[in-house]
């Protein structure tokens, strides 16, 4: 199969996790939060000069790249490393950025105050990284040994709701406890690197559930 079919066959089957249409760019700080998206997520690619609908607009190859470039190296902490492909789709030309899934998270891009915040990636959309998240990966990334935790009765709530319900929310569990946002935090995100929790992302809220490895029925809270 050719280049060109190959994109038009990736193009058919639509926008998703790990890919992204642009009809163009036009500003290099909301292209930002795609590649921060993607390097925080399992990588992906944009494909610029495609719309919406999936119809070929084409580009200047050498305008667009001059804008991602603006967009990784100043847009996106830390920079954000990239590869390109060019290619002639039905006589227009179609240029695809690809991001790897990154070993540094989390990268952050500028939001629409100017403020940096991290971005992943859930389905064909770039959401903020909930606070949790953000915080585990920055444990890793100083490769941070043990998590000292006091099981009180918060978090005995906490994993009692989620044993009944299957999934409890950060808002929940403030509301039900009156602890305070930044105390839940901690707590979700010690839960999180001990593989206690894990979280369900979507584009209306972040859920806490529990990590697959782990079973309630042999702790006692």
């Amino acid at each position: 199969m050719k280049s060109a079919d190959k994109i038009l066959q990736r193009i058919k089957e639509g926008e998703g996790l790990n890919l992204d249409f642009k009809h163009s760019i036009n500003d290099a700080k909301k292209i930002a939060r795609s590649l921060s998206a993607f390097a925080n997520t399992k990588g992906g690619s944009l494909l610029i000069g495609v719309r919406d609908n999936g119809s070929i607009a084409g580009v200047n190859s050498e305008e667009e790249y001059f804008m991602v470039e603006t967009a990784a190296l100043i847009y996106c902490k830390p920079s954000i490393k990239f590869s390109v492909n060019n290619f002639n789709v039905l006589g227009k030309q179609v240029l695809e950025i690809i991001v790897s899934e990154s070993e540094t998270k989390p990268h952050a891009a500028p939001d629409n105050d100017g403020v940096f915040k991290a971005y992943v990636r859930v389905n064909d959309e770039n959401i903020i990284a909930p606070k949790p998240l953000v915080e585990v990966w920055k444990r890793l990334q100083n490769n941070v040994k043990g998590v000292k935790i006091n099981f009180d009765e918060n978090i005995s709530f906490l994993l009692k709701e989620i044993n009944q319900n299957g999934s409890i929310s950060k808002s929940q569990f403030v509301r039900h406890t009156g602890i305070k946002s930044y105390v839940a935090n901690k707590i979700l995100t010690n839960l999180i690197i001990m593989n206690i929790l894990d979280l369900e992302i979507t584009a209306s809220e972040t859920r806490y559930v529990f990590n697959k490895n782990f079973d309630f029925n042999k702790h006692e809270f």
